[in-house]
């Protein structure tokens, strides 16, 4: 048997394709669209996603069961000796509590170890390929558990938001907050930091919102990530619910702020998307994991 298997879910912005060049396994989140589930990449499309979105559908997001991820463990079993489980975190569902309590079961105690690190989207596929390097290193499941988790401070990213109509409805903002904010071309930028997302800034117009995520990212680098930065320990990366062109354009703009650094650029998972909408453009950046 192999020693160490990753199984994460699609909360992580790896899609199955790009799950099957990694070596790891992606659960694939449900979504309800009015009374039909659909699955996130398999039954589901991105753009049949955004499609019924736009239409006014409504449209919630769900939790696996516990059947269908004691399913994929015991499949996963098979194969690995242990496995690491990367849900969504623990700060925005409820799926990793109840993860870890099926993990304590038999027959997967000491055997799957639930990382809850506080991520979800690009931070959290940056976690699984800290893992995937942390295996390759020879640590144990449960060593990199640890590590893992260890970091979870080490991590933020700001997600300018375009439309203020799925906030609305998520209860982020009042009803007259989004009519008011619509009218005077408020864009919000929220920030996901330690597993929750939480309003960060408002901008007048979409221009003004990118600016200021870089100008935060700049802070952010110049002081509480400076050491990791200096050492060339830092991650710079970008997400997007908007369209190819849009999100090629916004890598660009990150770039050129940051000539010499790599972008690690991903789709938002449909959860996120689901309370942003289209258009959304996020930047953040996450420090290589200290070894013990």
């Amino acid at each position: 048997m192999k020693p160490i298997g990753i199984i994460t879910d699609s909360h992580s912005s790896i899609s199955q394709k790009m799950a099957g060049e990694l070596g790891i396994i992606v659960l694939p989140m449900p979504f309800f669209i009015g009374e039909e589930c659909f699955y996130e990449d398999v039954t589901l499309s991105r753009e049949d996603f955004f499609r019924k979105l736009d239409s006014g559908a409504e449209i919630s997001t769900s939790q696996p069961s516990p059947a269908e991820v004691m399913a994929l463990w015991d499949k996963a079993l098979m194969e690995y000796e242990s496995i690491l489980y990367f849900p969504i975190s623990s700060g925005l569902s409820g799926s990793c509590a109840t993860a870890s309590a099926l993990a304590q079961d038999e027959p997967y105690e000491g055997r799957v170890f639930v990382v809850d690190n506080g991520r979800v989207s690009t931070p959290m596929h940056r976690s699984i390929l800290d893992a995937l390097e942390l295996i390759e290193e020879g640590y144990s499941a449960g060593e990199i558990k640890t590590i893992i988790e260890a970091s979870k401070m080490d991590m933020v990213i700001y997600i300018g938001v375009q439309t203020l109509e799925h906030l609305k409805k998520g209860g982020r903002i009042t009803p007259s907050a989004a009519a008011l904010g619509t009218i005077l071309n408020i864009k919000p930028i929220l920030k996901l930091d330690v597993g929750s997302l939480d309003a960060f800034k408002k901008c007048r117009g979409f221009a003004k919102a990118k600016k200021t995520m870089i100008e935060a990212i700049r802070h952010d680098l110049e002081t509480r990530f400076k050491e990791a930065w200096e050492r060339g320990e830092i991650t710079l990366m970008a997400a997007s619910s908007s369209s190819p062109e849009d999100t090629a354009l916004w890598v660009e703009e990150i770039q050129e702020a940051f000539p010499g650094m790599e972008v690690m650029c991903d789709d938002l998972s449909l959860g996120v998307s689901c309370h942003i909408g289209q258009g959304g453009l996020g930047i953040g950046i996450a420090a290589r994991p200290k070894r013990p």
